[in-house]
């Protein structure tokens, strides 16, 4: 996991924003001259500026390029070229995916199946640049709009997109059009992304892991399908909090014994600068005054064995139950060690 840099931290801006300047930036090369720099104006009202490059033109059509910046976030996507091909058409503004931007296959997304992942907001944000440059030109907003992303095909597999049905590159994503550094708010949205799909797919059941390996665990017990496996990472209350809005019939919860401490202990952000293992806690649990002076849960675990992490997991049970409420779904805990083996389970 990337480390949070020390000082003020620098915003960047969304691949939404980034594809909404390269169209104002095309519309101006068809029908006029490409600008050096575009401005535009975002939901809340601020008015970022951003280089145009890689700008050409031909009968009937523009492009131009803006190179992403996510400014202090380590974002998958920081510095490729949004590009932007316009074309003269008919019936409004039409979306198409260029090469790097992928395509919906799944429903439960905020856009169709078959459409190009081109999210609400930064589709909204183009029809206003249309409709503005249009009227500032005298021409009709009849446009055609391509969103393309170099190597977005290739930067997509290291995004949640194959799992949630986009196929074939990156989405055209945003609210705001601003990225905030190590917010987390793209992970937990990915989550909700990850829910709504597989309600839509009517899935029953559904798991979130705190990591890879015991991601592969979980699956492999269960036999689930890649579209069920939340990456729910550190953020057990965000996930849960959408489920409660938008319920699954069973949610397994899986982890590492250290993470599932904590969530037992009543934490709902599993991170290791947010939350801690109370190891007076854990040695009350135990009866062993020993694991006070334990340095990690894992270490509590060799000191007491598997009654201590059986206990853990039943503790982290009944959190997951109590942060959900009395809607709560079938739910059952897998907690496994560094090598990926089981050590404990408990089932509601």
């Amino acid at each position: 996991m990337t480390r949070k840099p020390s000082g003020e931290l620098r915003r960047g801006w969304t691949t939404g924003a980034c594809a909404t300047a390269a169209t104002k930036a095309a519309l101006c090369g068809l029908w006029g001259a490409t600008p050096a720099s575009v401005s535009i104006t975002l939901p809340k009202g601020e008015t970022p500026e951003f280089d145009v490059v890689k700008a050409r033109s031909s009968d009937g059509w523009a492009e131009a390029g803006i190179v992403k910046d996510a400014g202090d976030d380590p974002d998958v996507t920081h510095g490729v070229t949004v590009m932007v091909r316009v074309a003269v058409s008919t019936g409004g503004v039409v979306f198409k995916a260029g090469d790097g931007v992928g395509r919906v296959t799944k429903a439960g997304l905020p856009i169709g199946v078959g459409e190009p992942a081109i999210n609400p907001v930064p589709r909204a944000m183009m029809d206003e640049v249309v409709a503005e440059m249009a009227g500032e030109f005298g021409q009709s907003p009849d446009i055609q709009i391509t969103v393309s992303i170099e190597n977005g095909a290739e930067i997509a597999q290291k995004t949640w997109n194959p799992r949630l049905g986009i196929e074939g590159g990156l989405s055209i994503l945003g609210t705001t059009g601003i990225v905030r550094p190590f917010s987390c708010a793209a992970w937990i949205a990915s989550i909700h992304r990850g829910i709504d799909v597989a309600r839509a797919d009517g899935l029953t059941h559904v798991a979130g892991c705190t990591g890879n390996t015991s991601e592969k665990v979980v699956q492999g017990l269960y036999r689930l399908p890649d579209h069920a496996m939340l990456d729910m990472g550190d953020f057990v209350g965000g996930m849960i909090k959408y489920m409660r809005r938008h319920p699954v019939e069973r949610l397994t919860i899986g982890g590492g014994i250290g993470k599932l401490t904590k969530l037992a202990q009543g934490a709902v952000d599993l991170h290791s600068g947010r939350s801690q293992v109370d190891f007076e806690g854990l040695a009350s649990w135990a009866g062993d005054p020993r694991i006070a002076q334990a340095n990690t849960a894992l270490e509590a675990f060799e000191i007491a064995g598997p009654p201590l992490a059986k206990r853990i997991a039943q503790e982290a049970l009944a959190q997951a139950q109590i942060q959900f409420g009395a809607a709560a779904p079938m739910i059952d805990i897998v907690m496994i060690d560094r090598a990926g083996t089981i050590i404990a389970q408990a089932k509601s």
